[in-house]
């Protein structure tokens, strides 16, 4: 086995990895980041800096990592697809929140949910280039996809 190191320079971040096994697999049995798609999904707004923080970390993280990242916005965190927004966010201690959604919006999908959208008044045009407005059957078929694993924050 070889160590592999990987940095992303938008977060800032060292990791290392296992490279694979001959047979493909991994150290641990999956075939690694790449074979996967990890869908999160964010219910909390500036409200909850932690927690919002938290899931912008991972799934930058997972995306440095090349990982396939979809990346979904619910409740107050749709607010976090309006331009401007997230450059207003501080949390000690942390990447910047706007770094870190660079880096999924370069590498992944960012969704906002249609229903929390339209409940604020917010269009497509209202929100960052490239954020998909989708509802519960387009997610449900992202997380029910084979190889997917979905994270609730």
């Amino acid at each position: 086995m070889k160590m592999v190191t990987r940095t992303s320079s938008v977060v800032k971040m060292t990791w290392s990895t296992f490279a694979s096994l001959e047979d493909g697999s991994g150290p641990f049995g999956y075939r690694g980041v790449m074979s996967r798609t990890l869908v999160i999904k964010l219910t909390a707004g500036a409200d909850e800096p932690e927690r919002a923080n938290q899931a912008f970390t991972v799934a930058a993280t997972a995306v440095a990592a090349g990982a396939q990242v979809s990346f979904w916005l619910t409740g107050e965190a749709v607010r976090f697809a309006v331009p401007g927004h997230a450059e207003t966010f501080e949390l000690p201690h942390a990447a910047p929140l706007v770094d870190l959604l660079t880096a999924i919006r370069e590498g992944g999908q960012l969704t906002a949910c249609t229903q929390c959208v339209k409940r604020r008044d917010l269009t497509e045009a209202d929100l960052l280039p490239g954020t998909r407005i989708a509802g519960a059957p387009a997610f449900t078929e992202e997380i029910l996809a084979e190889h997917a694993q979905a994270i609730v924050y």
